[in-house]
């Protein structure tokens, strides 16, 4: 059982980095407001969202998982205050700050229409602190950070994130005039929630 539980922990917390990965990536193509990969920029938005959600059901998975696994020694307080953990405390600790934001990116996204889009924005730009103390997390922790499985996955999320932020910057400066075909601020925004992956 306890096996079980650690593989589990193991294989969730790989597939929430994928899905966290390719959350920030839409999010910066949502940001852009064009359209990307013969999607509409609805339809980025949308993926976005989505695969937020799966990214957070994978990481909530994962946290559960190793909560009940004896070898993690972890126990309610480490989920919430971060750096108290017994084993690796530093890079646990990172996962709880990791998981911190991932829970204040969610809550303000299902109250987005509630708080506001400025609240929603302020909180929601975390979301790029989020993936990187995700993934230092990942790296410092992991039992299979320095297999080459686990490594090859590890450069592929850093590398598409980089081109994407890279696409984004250089899309800027190729179109000057991208920043004012942007629509208003005071449009009025999606009922959609946004999770994971930046500001819309």
């Amino acid at each position: 059982m306890d096996e079980a539980l650690w593989a589990l922990g193991r294989a969730t917390g790989a597939i929430g980095l994928l899905l966290m990965t390719g959350s920030v990536v839409l999010g910066i193509l949502t940001r852009s407001g064009r359209p990307a990969a013969g999607l509409p920029r609805f339809g980025v938005a949308v993926l976005h969202r989505n695969v937020g959600v799966l990214a957070t059901v994978f990481i909530g998975i994962h946290v559960v998982s190793l909560l009940f696994d004896p070898y993690a020694q972890l126990d309610l307080l480490d989920l919430v205050v971060p750096f108290l953990a017994d084993y690796r405390p530093f890079w646990l600790g990172l996962g709880t700050v990791a998981l911190d934001l991932a829970i204040a990116v969610t809550v303000t996204a299902l109250l987005r229409n509630r708080i506001g889009p400025r609240g929603f924005k302020a909180v929601h730009w975390s979301a790029y602190a989020l993936w990187p103390i995700a993934v230092a997390h990942g790296i410092g922790s992991g039992t299979d950070a320095l297999t080459p499985w686990m490594l090859a996955l590890t450069g592929m999320c850093i590398a598409a994130v980089v081109t994407a932020l890279t696409w984004r910057v250089s899309a800027r400066f190729r179109r000057p005039g991208a920043a004012s075909s942007r629509p208003s601020p005071t449009s009025a925004p999606t009922t959609s929630p946004t999770l994971i992956g930046g500001p819309r």
